[in-house]
């Protein structure tokens, strides 16, 4: 890793990155100790017979909460570590009032990597994060934390690059520190691209065709060769298609900033129009060589996913790294998304047709026959107008995100 030495030589803006990173590496280290749970002395500390004590990084954020979520129902030891940047402490505060006994669930403000970190931010984060591991007895890392759209990756594709591959790095360099084995990653089908054939199995070559997938592809080949060299290491990467839906219970939801409405899922933008919150919703691209002119896509309900990730978890074993689609196994096209939208809301959504979205691909569905064997996993939530209900109900409930019910 690089680090930016003292000279005075250079010029004194340079010298006020120093001190900056070095008054944020005191504040936050300060921050951390302030969190609770975090230190020493708590039981988070401890490796217990029993428990397996689980590291959610983006565990504040739409997918990452889903996942605590469930680690927590299923009496895992959860901390999760967040910058909130995409994340909402409203999901993690549900979260603590539904599992409130001591020891089941900690949450840790903290940066693993930012677009615009200097040099010296890379020391302040490589320090938090190695903080964090050497006063928390980790067993296992579900790694969630990550920028993840795809438009938003073709504006601003340094952003991508950097915080995907930052991000990854400095969790696998804690775990070799700190003896932790088994990760998790969440990967996606866009390392694939647009490939000739249908439907994607896991061997399918890899070509990615926007800034997101090209960092996710580097960042699990990242993964595969710091395995080779640690035959310790249990791995399952996990690369999953267009996910919707949200908790069924109603007690967690998707709740993007607004000003990342634009770039966010289609799913989003559907309740959106239907809230009033924008005008209509705008189909880009009506032109692709498929039967109705729009994207296909394989759409797979955030508790399917969920599950994914518990059995992989539990499938996951030393010296093996297991590559996995997670999706239905079935495409659906982006018309067919939003006629199952408006059947869900009742609101008959304006719809706006516009050119091609950067970065985009006509057709993309998996095949799950590997995971299916392998996991036993089957997705279950398949209904497209089900999954959109649910969510739809929590996006009723909360028009203004978490902040609101």
């Amino acid at each position: 890793m690089g680090m930016e030495y003292f000279d005075a030589r250079r010029k004194p803006h340079n010298v006020g990155k120093v001190i900056a990173a070095l008054v944020l590496t005191t504040l936050c280290i300060f921050v951390l100790k302030q969190s609770p749970g975090f230190g020493g002395s708590s039981v988070f500390s401890r490796h217990e017979p029993g428990v397996t004590h689980v590291l959610v990084t983006g565990g504040a954020g739409y997918i990452g909460s889903h996942a605590s979520l469930r680690l927590l129902k299923d009496n895992y030891r959860v901390t999760i570590v967040d910058n909130l940047s995409r994340g909402n402490m409203g999901a993690v505060k549900v979260l603590q009032e539904l599992f409130p006994q001591p020891g089941r669930l900690q949450f840790i403000y903290a940066d693993l990597g930012d677009q615009k970190t200097v040099s010296s931010f890379v020391l302040l984060n490589y320090l938090l994060v190695n903080k964090i591991f050497a006063e928390n007895a980790f067993d296992a890392v579900m790694h969630f934390a990550a920028v993840a759209y795809v438009g938003e990756s073709t504006l601003e594709p340094l952003r991508y690059y950097h915080n995907i591959t930052s991000n990854t790095l400095l969790i696998l360099e804690a775990m070799a520190s700190h003896g932790v084995k088994t990760l998790i990653y969440s990967s996606t089908c866009a390392t694939y691209g647009e490939p000739e054939k249908m439907p994607i199995v896991e061997t399918t070559r890899q070509l990615p065709i926007n800034p997101y997938g090209k960092a996710k592809k580097m960042a699990e080949d990242i993964i595969l060769d710091f395995t080779k060299g640690r035959k310790d290491m249990a791995v399952m990467i996990l690369r999953y298609f267009n996910v919707i839906g949200s908790d069924p219970e109603g007690r967690l939801g998707e709740a993007p900033r607004p000003e990342l409405r634009e770039h966010g899922r289609i799913s989003g933008a559907c309740f959106d129009a239907a809230l009033g919150i924008i005008p209509g919703l705008k189909v880009k691209g009506t032109d692709y060589p498929t039967t109705d002119g729009t994207c296909i896509r394989d759409y797979i309900d955030v508790t399917d996913l969920v599950d994914a990730h518990v059995k992989a978890l539990n499938k996951a074993e030393p010296s093996k790294v297991g590559i996995y689609n997670v999706g239905t196994g079935r495409g659906r096209s982006v018309k067919e998304f939003v006629d199952a939208c408006k059947k869900a809301t009742g609101v008959n959504i304006k719809i706006e047709y516009l050119s091609r979205r950067p970065g985009d691909y006509a057709e993309v569905y998996s095949d799950p026959t590997k995971i299916n064997t392998e996991l036993n996993w089957t997705a279950q939530y398949t209904d497209l107008k089900e999954s959109l209900s649910v969510a739809w109900r929590w996006q009723k409930s909360h028009p203004r995100g978490y902040g609101s019910n």
